[in-house]
């Protein structure tokens, strides 16, 4: 596996009329990341995986510092997977004079966590950017898990580049938590509550899908997990192709944001 650490070396390294394809991360991988470098592995002949924590869509200074990090452990993950190569930039290469930092969203789209993490998705179409400016790979590889960031890129950015967006499923405990590098920052009774929490949320889902008038028992379900967390920073039903309040028997999605002991995590179903 080759290591490269700026977007000169990339270009020079990589020939992108190859068959490729990209899996950017945050790092502190777990099975939900191997995953999409699985099917990237499965769809492409060569493999590029980005690992670069980026701050410009962190609305919080300590939630920057306090995310996972585990470099050596990750490089040795990719190398057991066959990863063709690593990107690892720092924020100045990045981030250079003249880069934007933002890509502004229109009012319309602030809403979930667009609305709860002021910036977050503006940083984060900021930097997908910029990657695919430089990356120009046949398929980008994201998970379902973030379901509003993959949407908003579509939205935003795949029409500007030829790389298409590939999105693959969240990948779940046994207990239908999803997998994420902040898991890792829960102690065990606060993975259970997050546990009863999924598990609550499919058992909505289900009694949807057999009966439409069921919707009405969010505010009941809202309740049964205000219990088994810190706080909840919404829960809602959306249109699964548009993400609008529009929803039918057959496209709807439930999405929730909640804290563990200060820790965010997300999840839809």
């Amino acid at each position: 596996m080759r290591i490269i650490k700026s977007f000169n070396i990339l270009n020079k390294e990589i020939n992108f009329n190859e068959n490729i394809g990209f899996v950017p991360t945050m790092g502190s991988l777990h099975k939900g990341h191997i995953s999409l470098i699985k099917e990237a592995k499965r769809k492409t002949k060569i493999v590029l995986v980005s690992i670069f924590v980026n701050p410009s869509q962190f609305n919080e200074k300590k939630d920057f510092i306090k995310y996972p990090r585990s470099l050596k452990k990750d490089i040795s993950i990719l190398k057991k997977l066959g990863v063709n190569y690593l990107f690892i930039p720092d924020k100045q290469e990045v981030y250079k004079k003249g880069i934007k930092k933002k890509i502004s969203i229109i009012n319309k789209d602030k809403f979930m966590c667009a609305k709860h993490r002021p910036g977050h998705f503006q940083g984060v179409l900021a930097v997908i950017n910029r990657f695919l400016q430089n990356i120009k790979a046949k398929y980008v590889f994201l998970g379902e898990k973030d379901f509003q960031q993959a949407y908003l890129i579509k939205k935003y950015l795949q029409s500007k580049f030829i790389t298409k967006v590939i999105v693959c499923k969240t990948v779940r405990n046994k207990n239908h938590l999803p997998l994420s590098s902040r898991n890792t920052l829960l102690t065990n009774s606060d993975l259970i509550k997050s546990e009863k929490i999924s598990k609550l949320i499919f058992n909505f889902k289900s009694l949807i899908k057999k009966n439409f008038r069921n919707v009405k028992l969010l505010n009941i379900y809202r309740a049964k997990i205000l219990k088994l967390c810190e706080k909840i920073e919404y829960f809602e039903i959306r249109n699964t192709n548009n993400l609008s309040n529009k929803i039918s028997k057959r496209n709807f999605r439930i999405f929730i944001a909640y804290s563990q002991n200060k820790i965010r995590l997300i999840d839809n179903v």
